[in-house]
């Protein structure tokens, strides 16, 4: 599936800035499961935009401006490819997790971070899902995967991110930050690698279920979580909509926790107010001749990393189960 994306923010204060100084994280890059065809980054006032990669593997945007402005908006366009993955092969047991240099290679995402700082409640949960499903490492991921699904009810405006994990957990209401924050943090307490993905997930425009070619989608940037599987790599879950990442997922990149992949981070000089706003669009470009004349209209570009659809695996950790009762 190839989409068009553009993030679009908008700061307005109540009286000149200057000295702004600002990260971004947005833009998608590539691995094997999506490819970032393109990708350009502009400010209003105008900036010199740096791109590097951070510790993590992210793509970073870096600009500053110095002269006094009352207003900064940032334009981030991109067109991402993303594929379908073939289902997971590996069926590790939960030994493996212990086995060669595989811990010490994911010992980041095995400690507590500042959003995913587990209590009693997360690990006994957690603990509960792997003695309910047994030694078969996936399926404990994919319990965790859907008992926080089960557990949290989305509700936009009653979290902030910052909230602990054990107080998500005990209201049991959240947005897709709570939904990851708390299956990483599950699967940490139980000695599972797992990391926290932001990205974006293009949904339909309309209850009917088609996904409109070249028509945009209003969205908001979404967030999921990856847990290690030795064997394997990283097996990606969207615990908020309780289904595995797929091709209308595009991540953007990963980390211990939201700190490590806030889209817009920055600081200015002045004593200003400042109110923002931000839109995600999302078109899908058509198949056919039209898309073979954008794609060689594309240039190649570093991007980032995307999914694939779920059901299909529950499905099949289900009839594997089966077979061996």
């Amino acid at each position: 599936m190839r989409l068009d994306i553009r993030y679009r923010c908008s700061f307005e204060y109540d009286e000149p800035v200057r000295e702004s100084h600002n990260e971004l994280r947005v833009v998608p890059s590539s691995d094997q499961r999506q490819q970032l065809i393109s990708a350009r980054v502009s400010t209003t006032p105008h900036a010199r935009v740096f791109s590097s990669t951070d510790y993590w593997g992210t793509r970073t945007d870096a600009f500053g401006i110095r002269e006094p402005h009352p207003r900064l908006e940032v334009i981030a366009d991109a067109t991402v490819e993303t594929r379908r993955m073939p289902l997971l092969a590996a069926a590790p047991r939960f030994e493996a997790l212990g086995v060669g240099s595989f811990r010490e290679h994911h010992l980041e995402y095995l400690q507590p971070s500042p959003h995913c700082d587990w209590g009693s409640g997360t690990a006994t949960e957690a603990a509960r899902q792997k003695d309910l499903v047994g030694q078969d490492l996936v399926s404990v991921v994919l319990a965790i995967h859907r008992r926080v699904g089960a557990t949290l009810r989305y509700a936009p405006g009653t979290t902030y991110v910052g909230v602990p994990v054990e107080d998500v957990l005990s209201t049991g209401t959240g947005v897709c930050q709570d939904f990851a924050h708390v299956a990483v943090a599950m699967c940490r307490s139980i000695g599972i690698p797992a990391r926290y993905v932001s990205g974006y997930l293009f949904t339909t425009a309309d209850s009917s279920g088609v996904e409109p070619d070249g028509e945009a989608v209003r969205v908001q940037t979404h967030a999921w979580f990856e847990a290690a599987v030795p064997g394997a790599g990283w097996l990606a879950l969207d615990p908020t909509n309780g289904t595995e990442v797929g091709v209308r997922h595009v991540k953007i990149g990963h980390g211990r926790d939201y700190d490590d992949i806030q889209p817009l981070r920055g600081v200015f000089s002045g004593k200003a107010n400042q109110t923002l706003e931000v839109t995600v669009d999302i078109r899908r470009l058509p198949a056919g001749p039209e898309a073979a004349a954008t794609r060689a209209r594309s240039r190649p570009s570093p991007g980032v990393a995307s999914p694939m659809e779920a059901q299909l695996l529950l499905a099949q950790r289900q009839q594997q189960q089966q077979q061996q009762q």
